[in-house]
């Protein structure tokens, strides 16, 4: 328990952590018919009674979508206040990531979306790196992943993340930090939780929104920083075969930020990375407000107020 932040909000109100339970008839437990969203928080370094939040506007909006896939009316703006209030309640003092859920809280075993009761929770946890800032192995998963005609892509559905949970423990098991998941038309994806980045001549690639990736607000920040920084941007399918020929090759994600890939299957990446370097360097500094063309991104909770 003390891993967690004191304080969630759990069926419409603030509790300790440890009283914000579930029945084990939950419909969402058996059904995946849940959505989350995910964001880090971390104490202003130039203002200890102020919290930083990234692109808190996106998250809301982003879970806000994945609700109305699961056939619940939940407003943007309602889930930002309530993630505003819940860091005033915790007072964090370190790193944290806040995990927004809405999910069918209903009890019963008929699998659907309507005449269901849903509900909306969220909870935290200190975090610092999700993934080892010096570069992680990845693994091809010999799973692959889901199409948006099986599944509502667009949003982060929980029972999505079967495909996800197997291609992860497939590749720490098998040696390998990480996993990446091609489509089901054999092109590269992304891993098991990030979107995925290759340097090539100069040039930032990665798969767009046609190959079944998630619409990471991560990735959206990466793009938008390499653009502003006079880097080449590509968006088009990739062949596995080009990762192991790339410059550069890197994940991004809320947990993960921005993470080097060192070595897919058997081919090790060039150790020097300076278009990663520049473009994790720039993020750091907008989550830390240290970036003014970016301010807009940072979103500012006080803990006095």
């Amino acid at each position: 328990m003390n891993n967690f932040l004191p304080t969630a909000y759990f069926r419409k109100q603030f509790v300790p952590f440890e009283d914000a339970n579930i029945s084990i008839a939950t419909h969402a437990l058996h059904y995946g018919t849940g959505a989350f969203g995910g964001l880090r928080g971390l104490p202003d370094p130039a203002d200890p009674n102020q919290i930083l939040l990234f692109r808190l506007d996106r998250h809301a909006a982003r879970l806000s979508s994945s609700a109305k896939l699961l056939n619940y009316d939940l407003p943007a703006d309602k889930i930002q206040m309530t993630i505003e209030e819940f860091v005033r309640k915790n007072q964090p003092q370190q790193p944290f990531y806040i995990r927004p859920f809405v999910y069918t809280s209903d009890l019963g075993i008929a699998p659907r979306l309507h005449n269901i009761e849903k509900d909306f929770m969220v909870y935290g946890i200190p975090l610092g790196d999700y993934l080892s800032p010096d570069g992680v192995t990845c693994r091809i998963s010999s799973w692959a992943r889901q199409e948006d005609r099986s599944l509502p892509l667009r949003g982060k559905i929980s029972g999505a993340y079967i495909t996800s949970s197997l291609a992860k423990t497939e590749a720490v098991e098998s040696g390998f930090d990480e996993a990446i998941l091609l489509n089901s038309q054999g092109k590269v994806s992304e891993a098991s939780g990030m979107n995925i980045f290759l340097v090539r001549d100069g040039k930032l690639i990665s798969p767009g929104f046609d190959q079944d990736i998630l619409e990471g607000i991560t990735r959206d920040s990466v793009l938008t920083i390499a653009r502003d920084l006079g880097i080449p941007i590509v968006e088009r399918p990739v062949d596995k075969s080009e990762m192991f020929i790339a410059d550069e090759l890197f994940l991004s994600g809320t947990a993960a930020k921005v993470t080097p890939i060192k070595q897919v299957e058997i081919y090790h990446l060039p150790k020097e990375r300076p278009i990663t370097d520049k473009i994790r360097e720039t993020l750091t500094a907008v989550t830390e407000n240290r970036e003014p063309k970016y301010q807009d991104w940072v979103f500012k909770v006080r803990l006095d107020g």
